[in-house]
């Protein structure tokens, strides 16, 4: 029976017409709704790609190095996470050139706009994920509680710092009752053991550092001040974006696959990043788990209200001096309309990242 099936196929043009036109659409539906496949096959005899990403070791930068971790072997594009210890220093290697690609506070991306930068938010880097840090035995119950303190935050071109600001005037407070300074995250804990500060309100995991070092207890999450927080946001050059998009739409493929694996395998996206944050994760894994909703790393396409909102804050207290159409500092073009959480195997110790 088969054989006979097998000679008619050979002498009949219409079944081979057939069969290669159903073939060719099977393929090409494929290659449509999985268009990384027709990446990798069109780039599969090219050069090796590798682009570098500015990252702190915040939860809110978690994306980053999950995806260097992620492409690693890869034959076709490396993402090689780039460490940083404050924003200011990561702002200035971007506007060098010597970054192409980073993620950088929300407010700071439209204010390097605002300058003349040429750049583009391209997808977000986390939702939620900052905590207001207290002394242990503080009586704080709410921000009036504060008055008169010394509060660090990671700059004034943070979503950190608008989101204080609006919360004072929706407590009737008045701007200068609270005394905002700046400084670079890892600092924060060690300035509050000290006494330097009175309070400091960042990204993970140096409130949770607080907590387990027994000196600092939360007194909000960013969640409780602004639903659906953001603080960073991945930016990209103009420049990248012309001359090669297929790497950028790479790189937000890559970011937004991170997210969904690690928002599923908390536990593993903790031992994969301690190398990277050079931190124990046994604090990594506290911050993502405790509560399980302290950060989050889905849903992380760019609104035009949460851009609108975040605009909105930072003309009110100066950060910009001005709105801007979201067509200047937004390109959604990059984000994949399937994101299917990445394939990794965390590493079996915790040695350090190269």
């Amino acid at each position: 029976m088969r054989s006979t099936l097998w000679k008619q196929f050979q002498r009949s043009p219409l079944l081979q017409g057939c069969f290669g036109m159903v073939l060719s659409l099977c393929v090409l539906g494929t290659l449509r709704f999985y268009p990384n496949i027709a990446e990798a096959l069109q780039r599969h005899n090219g050069p090796r790609e590798v682009l570098k990403v500015g990252f702190l070791p915040v939860t809110c930068h978690l994306t980053c190095p999950v995806t260097d971790y992620a492409t690693r072997t890869s034959k076709f594009a490396r993402f090689e996470s780039w460490r940083f210890m404050d924003f200011p220093t990561l702002c200035e290697a971007f506007k060098s050139g010597r970054l192409q690609a980073s993620f950088i506070l929300a407010p700071l991306a439209m204010k390097l706009v605002e300058e003349g930068v040429p750049c583009k938010i391209v997808y977000l880097g986390h939702r939620d994920g900052s905590t207001l840090i207290v002394p242990k035995n503080s009586k704080a119950k709410s921000l009036r509680d504060l008055k008169g303190c010394t509060l660090a935050i990671p700059s004034f071109t943070s979503n950190q710092y608008l989101v204080l600001r609006r919360r004072m005037e929706q407590e009737g407070m008045q701007p200068n009752d609270i005394k905002f300074v700046q400084m670079a995250p890892p600092d924060m804990p060690a300035a509050l053991a000290a006494h330097a500060i009175d309070a400091f309100f960042v990204g993970e995991p140096y409130p949770g550092k607080a907590e387990m070092m027994g000196i600092g207890r939360p007194l909000y999450y960013a969640k409780d001040l602004w639903p659906g927080f953001v603080s960073c946001v991945l930016v990209v050059s103009d420049k990248l974006i012309h001359s090669n998009p297929r790497l950028v739409a790479d790189l937000v493929r890559g970011i937004a696959d991170s997210g969904a694996w690690a928002d599923k395998h908390r536990i593993e996206a903790a031992q994969v990043v301690a190398p990277y944050y050079r931190q124990d994760p046994k604090l990594l894994r506290y911050v993502l788990t405790t509560p399980p909703d302290r950060v989050s790393y889905s849903m992380l396409t760019p609104t035009d209200k949460d851009m609108e909102d975040i605009m909105d804050e930072a003309v009110k207290v100066g950060v910009l001096k001005h709105k801007l159409p979201l067509s200047a500092f937004l390109d959604r073009s990059f984000i994949p309309r399937h994101i299917v959480p990445i394939k990794i195997t965390p590493p079996p110790t915790t040695a350090q990242a190269g």
